[in-house]
């Protein structure tokens, strides 16, 4: 089968005779055709940078290590269920699937933080095969059918929207009402960034702040539920946002960009006894000043991934029409182009963009 594999950095392969998973599936297992395979930030510094994420050593979970397929954030339809299959999954169906590896046996798996997990991962990084590939066989658990009015290049948007979810459900949100709805500031317009705001809009948020650089980020975060969009070259973010939000600050602020700026903004930004929720994930050491938070008396959380859930409210608010990030893709290219119409625009061009997808369909 087709299938691109990772070798190691700038090493990616477009394989036509990788074997396909074994015929004979086990209970508990489900194997599912991608259809739609997302690229993201990951993805690049495993490219460009790697090996970071992927294993050079047998993972404690999989066993495997490079080379392996790869893609996490895809969708696809279910070819054929093992023994015993789960209700309510059958061949057919249209799924989103959540990549989640864990080991179920540690303390972070015992307390529900299996993406917490020391010896976790995702498929598509860690082995057990990946979306970028014609089959793939995974636990019923990662399978998440889709409603008839989610479309296959949506559900590949779940797990960004997943993350996003995981981040907005970490915070205080579900203390306001729709008589008095949180003021929220998000810093960075990256996929993730906007993805928040797609979901602090389905979540009842009425004013959603953006501090993004990026002129064609600026547009894509009016498109996707921000009501007030700022570059912080031009405008001194915290003061700004306390004028928006009647002299307090935002009542919770999410940090997507994760620069040494961000999170003195976003400390210094958020009102008395208002939350800090880092998204970000840190690729260096910063300097970090307590007392921002101290003198406002004001919570710093941090979050990492998505639970189920997550996953489960994504779809749920996709059904609903809650959200509508179709404005995220923003091209879709063949398996073949992966790295040059994928990785090299995306990281030549990435203010274009905010997700671009692999089409399986195209030279199947």
């Amino acid at each position: 089968m087709r299938a691109a594999r990772y070798y190691g950095k700038e090493d990616v392969r477009i394989e036509h005779d990788v074997p396909a998973p074994p015929e004979q599936l086990m209970e508990g297992q489900v194997r599912v055709q991608p259809a739609f395979v997302g690229i993201c930030g990951t993805d690049l510094h495993e490219y460009f940078a790697g090996p970071n994420f992927s294993p050079v050593t047998p993972h404690p979970v999989t066993k495997e290590k490079l080379p392996i397929t790869i893609g996490h954030e895809f969708s696809g339809t279910i070819l054929s269920l093992g023994p015993k299959p789960p209700r309510h999954l059958r061949p057919g169906m249209k799924v989103a699937v959540r990549p989640s590896i864990y080991c179920s046996a540690c303390p972070a798996c015992a307390v529900g933080a299996e993406n917490a997990c020391p010896s976790g991962g995702f498929v598509g990084l860690s082995g057990g095969g990946g979306g970028m590939s014609d089959q793939v066989v995974l636990p019923a658990e990662a399978c998440h059918p889709l409603p008839p009015n989610v479309g296959l290049d949506v559900g590949a948007l779940v797990e960004p929207l997943a993350v996003a979810w995981h981040a907005v459900d970490a915070s205080p949100i579900a203390e306001y009402t729709a008589d008095k709805p949180p003021n929220c500031l998000v810093l960075g317009g990256g996929p993730i960034g906007l993805a928040v705001c797609q979901v602090l809009l389905a979540r009842g948020a009425k004013k959603i702040i953006m501090s993004e650089v990026s002129v064609k980020r600026q547009q894509f975060a009016r498109q996707l539920g921000a009501t007030h969009v700022m570059d912080p070259r031009q405008f001194d973010i915290v003061a700004a946002t306390q004028q928006l939000c009647d002299g307090a600050g935002p009542d919770i602020v999410f940090d997507c960009a994760g620069v040494p700026q961000s999170i003195e903004t976003a400390c210094r930004a958020v009102r008395a006894r208002g939350s800090v929720v880092n998204v970000a994930i840190w690729e260096k050491k910063v300097p970090f000043d307590p007392n921002w938070l101290v003198f406002r008396e004001a919570k710093y959380s941090a979050v990492l991934g998505y639970n189920d859930k997550d996953y489960k409210g994504v779809i749920e608010a996709l059904k609903e029409g809650k959200m509508k990030p179709e404005a995220m893709i923003t091209a879709r290219i063949a398996l073949d182009d992966l790295v040059e119409q994928g990785y090299g625009v995306l990281s030549g061009e990435k203010e274009k963009h905010v997700k671009v997808l692999i089409d399986m369909s195209i030279g199947a």
